[in-house]
């Protein structure tokens, strides 16, 4: 090969190298999202971040990001990251537009993206139970001899660390390191007085005590905590509009109903039927609407007994009821899944109409699992699904068939897989479709419902 020859060969790269060189990436910000028409968040599965329940995405950020699309006219796109560590690992890769969950204010992270829309300002919370004599923390002092519990090497952990010291090394701190246990699942062990303390932040423990009445998560540990949405340094124009939404509805009913919804509202199931008295109406009736159920159960294909066994638990046989996730009217169904039967906007508050449509998706869920023969098991897994959405009910057969359990049975097999969802480990296996599931509730909804209805069938 001759002289002139590599010299082209050089010019040719050389022009190559310095023309990509100096290529700039085609910009990419809110005026290309809305020429696109979709906004792509990521974001963790969590109770305040983002789930599925009753087959409806939710979650506090999911519905703050839900609303700014719906104000845009935007489709929403939602990425779920395996951890809190992959959130800005995935918004720097480009796939997704925005962090739509909370991280820390940190000055390292100013040059690589912009803190914007959502900011908390939050603290960690003593979680203790209400109502001890002698016994409540009001004064971190007080928690000298005290046995406070926390998971190993995270920030409760380290703040707990500080105190102790600045103490003189008087709190008893037990560190939990078994990777599945939860801050919620500890925030629950101290609702069922197995333990006496523990740390959350402060909107965990908020969103907790509306699950658990009897905790007081008054005392603060730490000083106030900043904290906040994120995207790329390279987006100003998102980053803006995020900020002007939240300055423009941050005081609208819309915003605070969404705050209600999580932080306020409770979301409470009875404990148990212990004590339950059964009140019966003239002529032995249950309610004034047992004509209704009688009349519909034949759709159901269940008697009667059990849609106002339904019915009881999910509104107490009140027509005007709304739950905190929306579900609506004696039968407790959300909008979108009575809009299947054809019943919308105030016929939700009709009761036939309400136990028409309920019927008949006791009737659809009914023959979805017509292949578990056993119809005393087949109807725990409707009544799982009625309540906790189909999509988390095949989730938790799907890990029971993995590992090595009977995915047609629900007492002490589907069952335990439907609370375990609510672990990173299970929630992000690769049989699970629907990610993360508070599933203590869906458990004991199934037991009550069960109970209730063999107390309305044989009330003596």
């Amino acid at each position: 090969m001759n002289k002139a020859v590599y010299s082209f060969i050089g010019v040719v790269i050389y022009l190559f190298i310095g023309c990509n060189g100096e290529k700039k990436s085609t910009p990419y910000d809110f005026e290309q999202i809305n020429q696109k028409g979709e906004l792509t968040i990521i974001t963790l599965n969590s109770s305040t971040s983002y789930f599925i329940y009753k087959d409806e995405p939710m979650g506090y950020d999911y519905d703050l990001a839900k609303e700014f699309c719906d104000y845009h006219g935007l489709k929403l796109n939602v990425v779920v990251a395996e951890n809190s560590t992959r959130l800005l690992e995935m918004l720097s890769k480009g796939e997704g537009d925005l962090v739509a969950n909370t991280i820390s204010i940190q000055n390292e992270l100013k040059d690589s993206v912009l803190y914007c829309g959502l900011e908390q300002v939050s603290r960690q919370i003593l979680v203790q139970r209400s109502g001890r004599k002698g016994e409540m923390v009001r004064d971190v002092t007080q928690l000298i001899g005290k046995e406070v519990y926390v998971k190993h090497d995270t920030k409760y952990h380290r703040r707990l660390k500080n105190l102790d010291d600045e103490l003189g090394n008087g709190i008893v701190i037990r560190d939990i390191e078994k990777d599945t246990v939860t801050v919620e699942d500890l925030i629950a062990m101290v609702s069922r007085k197995e333990i006496d303390y523990t740390v959350a932040d402060e909107y965990i423990a908020l969103l907790n005590k509306t699950y658990f009445r009897n905790l007081d998560v008054t005392t603060p540990l730490s000083f106030n905590q900043r904290s906040s949405w994120a995207v790329r340094k390279d987006m100003p124009q998102l980053a803006k509009a995020l900020d002007d939404w939240f300055e423009e509805n941050s005081g609208k009913p819309v915003y605070r109903a969404t705050i209600k919804k999580y932080f306020e509202l409770s979301k409470r199931l009875p404990d148990s039927l212990e004590g339950e008295i059964l009140v019966r109406l003239p002529d032995g009736a249950i309610s004034v609407f047992d004509s209704i159920f009688r009349k519909h159960a034949p759709t159901a294909g269940y008697d009667w007994h059990l849609l106002a066994a339904v019915a009881y638990q999910e509104s107490h046989f009140r027509t005007d009821l709304s739950s905190w996730a929306g579900a609506v009217g004696l039968m407790g169904l959300m909008p979108r899944t009575a809009q299947l039967y054809g019943v919308e906007g105030e016929e939700l508050e009709d009761p036939d109409k309400s136990v028409m449509a309920g019927a008949n998706y006791i009737s659809y869920l009914n023959r979805y699992f017509s292949k578990i023969e056993n119809q005393e098991e087949r109807v725990k897994f409707v009544l799982a699904s009625y309540n906790g959405g189909l999509g988390h009910i095949t989730d938790a057969r799907a890990l029971a068939q993995k590992y090595g359990d009977n995915p047609d049975v629900w007492f002490g097999s589907v069952e335990k897989y439907i609370e375990l969802k609510s672990k990173p480990e299970y929630y992000n296996d690769p049989v699970v479709k629907c990610g993360y599931l508070r599933g203590t509730e869906v458990v004991n909804y199934v037991r009550q419902v069960m109970q209730r209805w063999s107390r309305y069938k044989s009330p003596e």
